[in-house]
């Protein structure tokens, strides 16, 4: 009954994390199906909670850094970790890896219908696994300086660091750790993607139209929305420091799915 109350408890707390959690159950159902979608979520979550742990026990691989309990009573924690903060990195590599993907894969127009041409081989690839792991540093960039002032927003106080960081509080050492935690989450993806048979995993599996934007479209949702609470608290140069980063990248993505060109 308590782990119910306290589950109940992270939803209340935290509805934007399962919003995106939602979005990405439903994506990856459509695109990898339901089996290969759970196994992630799972498997994913499991990789993030241990790096976790491993960092504010013996500080790798994110670096020294704690959890405040200040909701332990409120919502679930594991181990002296919020399950809601393991659960994140599920949807943002899945979004990292679909972003990664469109931006190196060769993509056309027919009408209204966008289609991106892929194979085994690509989905698994060193490039696309190399790229997506820089998009979801890259949304690291943007999200742990706000989450680190939770005080000023519903977020709320949850960790800070022993000694604040070089990048508006932010360890170096936390973006060395989050790309290694990325390669490792989203090769397991490509494995899940490529390796593992249809059968029996690809139920809910959807072949549609402009299915490759919709992974795309999540993480610009996320993107958007961190970068929406970052002004919102008023703290202007770091919202413009997000924008001035991805803005050449995202500005050239546009020009080519616009024009359908191949990567």
């Amino acid at each position: 009954m308590k782990f119910l109350l306290l589950l109940g408890g992270t939803i209340l707390l935290r509805p934007y994390v399962f919003i995106f959690l939602g979005a990405y159950l439903l994506l990856a159902t459509w695109r990898l199906g339901a089996g290969r979608a759970a196994a992630f979520l799972v498997l994913g979550y499991l990789i993030s909670w241990l790096a976790e742990l491993g960092s504010i026990n013996y500080g790798f691989p994110f670096g020294e850094y704690i959890y405040i309990p200040a909701t332990l009573d409120r919502e679930l924690w594991v181990a002296g970790v919020p399950f809601m903060d393991s659960l994140s990195y599920v949807f943002l590599a899945y979004a990292s890896y679909t972003l990664a993907l469109l931006a190196l894969g060769r993509g056309r127009w027919q009408g209204w219908a966008f289609y991106l041409q892929e194979d085994r081989k690509f989905l698994a690839s060193w490039g696309v696994l190399f790229l997506g792991a820089v998009l979801m540093v890259a949304l690291d960039v943007v999200i742990d300086p706000l989450a680190l002032r939770g005080y000023r927003w519903f977020l709320g106080q949850i960790y800070g660091y022993p000694e604040p960081g070089l990048y508006f509080g932010i360890t170096l050492a936390n973006f060395g750790g989050w790309f290694l935690v990325a390669l490792v989450m989203i090769r397991v993806l490509q494995l899940l993607a490529t390796r593992v048979p249809d059968r029996g995993w690809s139920w809910g599996h959807r072949d549609f139209h402009c299915l490759a934007l919709l992974g795309p479209g999540l993480y610009l949702g996320i993107l958007g929305f961190n970068l929406f609470m970052t002004f919102w608290i008023g703290e202007t140069r770091l919202g413009w420091v997000g924008i001035l980063i991805y803005a050449p990248f995202l500005t050239w993505l546009g020009w080519k799915v616009y024009f359908g060109k191949d990567g």
